[in-house]
């Protein structure tokens, strides 16, 4: 378990699982947006000094978001999004794969289930992620995932607070 002021990640590997929760001082339709609306999600989905650039963003189920972290020398990861379920406010699940630039996935990927609820002006956001593969896991862990989520997190309560 890794934690800082507010994100707590949880590691379990023998179930292939990361559960990351995390609370916002700000209100939940304000959480949600910068969740599921592609501008708002292209300020903080990339730690710095990466950015996020969303191509193709659909936000219903069996839509999908096709984004690139981009580098600052201009190198692309892409990523693809499916989204699975959504129950607007509480909960949107989607399936996360690397990609190419011509959005073919590199299987295996991962299932997000994205919780969202608010108390007291504060909203807590709880992710659990769910690996196809024990070495998908550990190659995410291995390439930065905690520090990286975190430092992407920190951006998003920065955003929250600028909307304030």
């Amino acid at each position: 378990m890794e934690n800082n002021s507010k994100t707590e990640f949880v590691t379990d590997l023998q179930n292939k699982k990361v559960t990351i929760t995390r609370a916002f001082d700000a209100p939940l339709e304000n959480v949600w947006r910068a969740w599921t609306e592609k501008d708002l999600l292209d300020q903080w989905w990339a730690p710095k000094p990466f950015i996020s650039k969303t191509k193709v963003m659909d936000f219903k189920v069996g839509g999908r978001r096709f984004y690139a972290m981009v580098s600052p020398e201009g190198q692309e990861h892409w990523s693809v999004q499916k989204y699975t379920s959504i129950s607007p406010k509480t909960n949107f699940k989607m399936m996360n794969a690397f990609a190419d630039k011509d959005e073919n996935p590199q299987l295996p990927g991962s299932d997000w289930d994205v919780n969202f609820s608010e108390q007291n002006g504060t909203t807590k956001v709880y992710v659990i992620i769910t690996n196809e593969s024990l070495d998908r896991m550990k190659m995410m862990i291995e390439m930065g995932f905690v520090q990286g989520f975190t430092a992407t997190l920190e951006l998003l309560d920065g955003l929250l607070k600028m909307q304030q």
